[in-house]
């Protein structure tokens, strides 16, 4: 889907404590403040940054990102900071680094937490000074470039460890974001996938079958995930001539998480009920429609769970 559809799905958001981070960064989004994203894989870093380099007086400049985890530690300094001829074996010409490539735009250093102890110490001097020299170069070169890195949520920790340099942590963290997982943001769960359906030309209504299967699973992957399970099955509904994507048309990778299931409901607020009546449907589809399985399961009668059955709410709050 569209980036840009994507980007309004996931920071459209129903979050206190994002919605309040989010505020802030859009209050800094003109400086030229150093800023980080903190968050799982999947939580929407990437596009967090983009987004933020789109509604800036930076839009017209370059927005140029840099896996930073896939930079070999001793071309660190050749790739960020370019190098001039005959800097070292191989270097027939000049060549500039990302840094200066980024121009007065957006540099976004991605996967920081990635880097070695020695260009940790590199990147410092670079973000103290706002100065860039080449290698094997005299000449110092000015930054102009807002510098956004991203790292895991664990970087405040692993900074007071020691085994991430601190000083360089404050100096990226001026502006701070930390994007929850999708696990911590359940109320965000269905306005997204309807949204994520919709761009993805499916129907955006979802089944209670359906919205069971969703709430019962424990999103590791994140947003990312949800994209690509909402994707496919809005592909799947529409081959399908349905109105609506129900539960044979989700498709999950891994079982589903009882411990997931509590969480929603909290979130969703659903009575113990909905809850006890959801609790029954996650079993039954685990047991593959066993009744016999599933009453075992559930510790219950047979005739008792074909009871419970015929009465369970064929609605769940979305």
């Amino acid at each position: 889907m569209a980036g840009r559809a994507a980007s309004s799905v996931l920071f459209a958001t129903r979050h206190r404590g994002l919605r309040e981070q989010l505020r802030r960064l859009a209050r800094a989004v003109d400086s030229a403040n150093t800023v980080l994203l903190l968050g799982a894989p999947g939580t929407g870093k990437d596009r967090l940054a983009r987004l933020l380099h789109e509604r800036s007086s930076r839009a017209r400049s370059p927005f140029v990102r840099v896996d930073l985890a896939a930079v070999a530690d001793d071309l660190f300094e050749s790739e960020l900071f370019g190098h001039e001829r005959g800097a070292f074996t191989g270097a027939v010409a000049g060549k500039p680094g990302l840094l200066e490539g980024a121009g007065d735009g957006t540099l976004y250093l991605d996967r920081v937490d990635a880097l070695s102890l020695r260009a940790q110490g590199k990147l410092l001097r670079v973000v103290e000074e706002r100065l860039v020299r080449r290698v094997g170069g005299t000449r110092l070169l000015p930054l102009k470039a807002r510098l956004v890195a991203s790292a895991g949520p664990d970087l405040p920790r692993r900074a007071r460890a020691g085994t991430f340099r601190e000083d360089l942590f404050y100096r990226l963290a001026v502006v701070t974001v930390s994007l929850p997982a999708l696990a911590e943001r359940r109320e965000d769960l269905f306005p997204a996938a309807r949204a994520l359906a919709k761009a993805a030309g499916g129907p955006a209504t979802f089944t209670a079958a359906a919205r069971r299967v969703l709430l019962s699973h424990a999103w590791r992957g994140n947003f990312r995930e949800l994209e690509n399970v909402v994707r496919r099955a809005a592909n799947d509904a529409s081959a399908a001539g349905a109105t609506a994507i129900d539960a044979p048309h989700v498709k999950l990778t891994g079982p589903s998480d009882p411990e997931a299931l509590l969480h929603a409901a909290a979130h969703v607020r659903w009575t113990l009920r909905q809850l006890s009546d959801a609790y029954i449907s996650l079993v039954l589809d685990e047991a593959g429609g066993n009744m016999t399985e599933a009453a075992r399961r559930l510790g219950v009668a047979r005739k008792t769970l074909y009871a419970r059955r015929r009465v369970i709410s064929s609605r769940l709050p979305g």
